[in-house]
């Protein structure tokens, strides 16, 4: 037997109950379990796959149309609006489990039918109601309705659910309320609470789909995003690159160490040599050239000769700082001690300030 799983997000024991009832005779209600969206139902398998658009087939194959779901499960992990098909309305009405549904939920429920009815009193449309297992909280609400509304029996309106749905309501205290219990005011069921949201589905997602979404991308890996960055015009992995004479593309190869001033090719293409570049020489140095460059075989001139030994010499020596002024820099007569300021006075200067403060 399949059981909840925090990790799969399936209801526990949601595939012990039937998927969905027959239309409750007499009434626009059918229930059926909570339908899942299809991540969810891509866990399970084929025969157990229940969702919205499951919903419609089930319901098509006996001519029915469903215009209204009515969704009292206490959270949104199981479907939301986005996987509903465009044709069906939705109500949230979130309704704990395992206890009586209080006044304002009741009466939420009941405006949510009647504004339905009243919109829809031309057609044959149905309301679906489901909780996770569409069984107790759905039973309760639907019956609650017809004995408050439509003036139903308790128990006649509990069997007609019970044959309807293909499954009894567990719920003892649901059922000592339907049959015992008071009756619920229907004050203000006529004022709209809530307007219907449509679905947002415009078709019927397939199977591959709901794959590719949970499946990573490739060039969205954290690997080859950074390290491999996409290129234009080149859609062929790396790794099935057939040799095509070139060497690899400069995504994959360090950059260079260097390139040479001036060069704007690529340094990963070879590149054919110029075509005269066999015969070009250097053009011949004028007569003004040779007598202002010499060549490198001639002998030093005086001029060379004096720059050469001034490379040679040492460096000239250079004043030592002095800390201290002196008269003769800043045209002082006064005495030098007057100029002199001990190393310590401002560290003693500034502990004697701070120490006022760690009193306080």
């Amino acid at each position: 037997m399949f059981h909840h799983n925090k990790k799969n997000g399936i209801p526990d024991r949601w595939q012990d109950y039937k998927a969905v009832g027959k239309r409750l005779q007499g009434t626009r209600f059918i229930a059926f379990k909570v339908p899942l969206k299809q991540s969810l139902n891509w866990k399970l398998p084929c025969r157990d796959v229940f969702g919205p658009w499951e919903l419609l087939d089930t319901l098509n194959k006996e001519n029915q149309e469903l215009g209204l779901i009515i969704d009292l499960t206490f959270t949104t992990r199981y479907y939301k609006v986005q996987d509903l098909p465009e044709s069906l309305l939705f109500v949230k009405i979130l309704t704990a489990g395992h206890e009586l549904p209080s006044d304002q939920t009741i009466l939420s429920f009941k405006r949510a039918v009647r504004n339905f009815l009243r919109d829809n009193a031309d057609n044959d449309k149905l309301i679906g109601v489901h909780c996770t297992h569409g069984l107790n909280r759905t039973g309760y609400l639907i019956c609650r309705y017809l004995i408050d509304v439509d003036g139903m029996d308790p128990k006649e309106a509990v069997q007609l659910f019970n044959s309807s749905r293909g499954h009894n309501i567990e719920r003892q205290n649901y059922l000592d309320d339907l049959q015992c219990g008071p009756k619920r005011s229907n004050d203000g069921m006529e004022e709209s609470e809530q307007e219907p949201m449509r679905g947002r589905a415009a078709h019927r997602p397939s199977d591959s789909d709901s794959r590719e979404e949970r499946r990573p991308h490739f060039n969205e890996s954290r690997h080859h995003s950074r390290a491999f960055p996409p290129r234009e015009g080149n859609h062929r992995s790396h790794h099935h690159r057939q040799h095509d004479g070139l060497l690899p593309s400069p995504h994959f190869l360090p950059p260079p160490l260097y390139q040479p001033y001036g060069a704007n090719l690529n340094p990963y293409r070879w590149t054919a040599p110029h075509a005269d570049s066999s015969q070009w020489r250097r053009p011949p140095r004028s007569e003004e050239s040779r007598s202002r460059y010499p060549p490198a075989d001639r002998e030093w001139s005086s001029s060379s000769r004096w720059q050469e030994d001034r490379r040679r010499a040492p460096p000239p020596s250079l004043p030592r700082y002095s800390t201290r002024w002196t008269n003769e820099s800043n045209g002082h007569d006064g005495p030098e001690e007057e100029w002199a300021t001990p190393r310590h006075h401002y560290r003693q200067t500034h502990r004697d300030r701070t120490d006022r403060y760690e009193d306080y």
